[in-house]
């Protein structure tokens, strides 16, 4: 096709110039610049019809994915039941050289911090003792879970930080696929 245009332009011109009188010669300038104007002609027409499909419908996906999806809802599977979903997270905290390093294992949930072990690390995250820590999910163990929950909170590792992975969490494969198809896209193009 874009082989095509400039052969039949030239076609167009010679023969029009043949036939054209010296007072129509501005026909003919006119007739010429209409013809290099192609508004539908892009830097992909030298691409494959095959490779201009491909990259048609990767725009029309990312367009889709950006402007129209809707946000993935967690929790929601083909059962209908509504499942809440929880982040697990470890959090380290270090008071530097001579100290043992703490880390707690957390489940963040959408609206709240779960403490479920805290354990004694050695500087190259080596256990100090076989005692793995107590299982702080138990009803008995409450009140030692909102003080080291007190003590996370004072570092920034708080209800808001789960609202936030969850938040994150729930539109991070959609922006991950964004970015892949672009990605796709770029390749084809060259």
């Amino acid at each position: 096709m874009a082989r095509f245009i400039p052969a039949a332009q030239r076609a167009f011109v010679s023969a029009a110039s043949k036939t054209l009188t010296n007072g129509s010669q501005s026909r003919t300038a006119s007739a010429y610049s209409l013809l290099q104007f192609h508004p539908y002609a892009t830097s992909q027409t030298h691409k494959s019809p095959f490779t201009a499909n491909i990259i048609r419908i990767l725009s029309n996906k990312i367009e889709y994915q950006h402007d129209y999806a809707p946000p993935h809802q967690p929790g929601e599977d083909s059962t209908g039941e509504n499942v809440v979903l929880h982040i697990s997270l470890l959090v380290d905290i270090s008071k530097g050289q001579g100290y043992p390093d703490m880390e707690f294992l957390c489940s963040a949930w959408p609206d709240h911090l779960e403490i479920q072990k805290v354990y004694l690390l050695n500087r190259d995250k080596t256990i100090i003792n076989p005692y793995m820590g107590r299982d702080l999910r138990r009803k008995k163990n409450r009140k030692l879970q909102r003080t080291l929950g007190d003590y996370l909170e004072e570092r920034g590792v708080n209800n808001e930080l789960c609202v936030f992975l969850h938040e994150y969490m729930m539109n991070k494969d959609r922006i991950e696929l964004i970015q892949w198809l672009g990605n796709v896209k770029s390749i084809v193009q060259k």
